[in-house]
């Protein structure tokens, strides 16, 4: 086995792309959002904050791109995990306190399942934040698999 490996990750093409795509469905849900997008080591690649976004939430959008691209899941998915007696009780005092369960965070994954980075949205409710965000992924993923965009190596 060699020493490196390549890491296909996000450019910031990629990542101005994700966040049009969101700031467009948060225009049309009428709830400003801060946007973050990671890349595949969960380093900020882009960050829009809308105008009327709550400025509390600009590190819980950053932090929800970081948990999905570092977990390679949603995170919306520890929700019910988190509670005393749960398998991910703890978790989110992981990784200096980043690690968030709140939904709004979503991987983008590869052709083939790799994941690239990550798009985390606040502001508005979980629901709504994880929306926004799926927006974003949707966009991208869709410029990968038709092959107009490819990750960076």
């Amino acid at each position: 086995m060699p020493p490196t490996r390549p890491l296909p990750t996000l450019t910031l093409s990629g990542a101005r792309l994700a966040a049009s795509a969101c700031e467009a469905k948060a225009l049309a849900l009428g709830v400003p959002m801060n946007i973050a997008v990671v890349d595949a080591a969960t380093h900020l690649l882009h960050f829009s904050r809308m105008d009327g976004a709550k400025l509390t939430s600009i590190a819980i959008a950053i932090d929800k791109a970081f948990t999905a691209a570092g977990h390679r899941v949603g995170t919306h998915l520890y929700k019910d995990m988190v509670w005393p007696g749960g398998a991910a009780y703890g978790i989110g005092n992981s990784n200096g306190g980043r690690f968030t369960t709140i939904g709004g965070g979503l991987p983008v994954l590869g052709r083939d399942g790799e994941v690239l980075g990550a798009v985390g949205c606040s502001t508005g409710t979980p629901a709504q934040d994880e929306e926004v965000a799926r927006a974003g992924v949707e966009a991208l993923e869709r410029k990968i698999r038709v092959g107009g965009m490819r990750a960076k190596l």
